[in-house]
């Protein structure tokens, strides 16, 4: 005896089959969109020495008078990203000057690639005391504004000589893909669902962050160094440019 429950179940299932076989239509009618940084074939090393990634993102090896090294990436970001996302990270030492990191995660077909930077610093034991939109003077290949997020951190912790001690952090973030730059990633995802309906293409969104910390004071100062570090380095491995324009106006030098 066929009762309410039975059609009820019935209409269900087949709205989950029906809903199921108009994504995978959807999908099968995607273009993968072009990636707004230069990707180069080279291996990427996990913990351990395994490979964890045959491409990644060309960062520079030298940036004003930074060099650089890559370490192996950490097992809890290679196990929580999906397979298909691209990788890259380098460390940048000089003397007299802060280590500055600079990472790129470039999502493929699996758009949770990339999520809110909040997560994944709550996770390092910083935490956030202000996050606040800049802009970065770029020259090349022509003068135009790049849209960045500046967020101030503080974490407390404990030196090798047990003294407790308070470091301050600058995380400075974007998001690039084909021809579009945002700071906002609630604009990304807008401009994202944009492109799959109207375009029927899945952007390779990039993700794109730069991190030093200095001592309590010094916010400022490193601020500026940063800001010439990315203005050098964008222009070496980022594709997409904003519109032409007078750049943004430099922060004010060191003291």
């Amino acid at each position: 005896m066929i009762t309410r429950a039975h059609i009820v179940f019935a209409v269900v299932l087949s709205l989950i089959a029906g809903a199921a076989a108009l994504l995978s239509r959807i999908q099968s009618m995607q273009k993968i969109g072009v990636p707004g940084v230069r990707l180069i074939p080279r291996t990427v090393l996990g913990e351990g020495g395994k490979v964890v990634g045959t491409n990644t993102v060309d960062l520079p090896e030298r940036v004003l008078h930074y060099a650089s090294e890559t370490r192996p990436m950490p097992d809890e970001v290679v196990n929580w990203l999906p397979k298909d996302t691209t990788l890259a990270q380098r460390i940048y030492t000089a003397s007299n000057s802060p280590l500055i990191q600079l990472d790129a995660v470039v999502m493929g077909t699996d758009r949770t690639s990339i999520h809110k930077p909040e997560y994944c610093l709550a996770g390092q034991g910083f935490q956030i005391e202000k996050t606040e939109r800049t802009e970065i003077a770029i020259t090349a290949p022509h003068s135009y504004s790049l849209p960045v997020a500046k967020m101030t951190l503080l974490k407390e912790g404990v030196l090798p000589d047990g003294t407790r001690a308070r470091l301050r952090g600058l995380f400075i973030y974007w998001f690039v893909a084909d021809n579009q730059i945002t700071a906002d990633h609630n604009e990304r995802m807008k401009w994202m669902a944009r492109d799959l309906i109207f375009r029927r293409t899945l952007q390779r969104w990039a993700y794109v962050s730069c991190f030093a910390v200095c001592a309590p004071g010094q916010e400022e100062t490193l601020f500026t160094q940063m800001h010439d570090f990315i203005a050098t380095a964008v222009p070496q491995f980022q594709l997409a440019v904003g519109p032409a324009s007078a750049p943004a106006k430099n922060p004010p030098p060191a003291p």
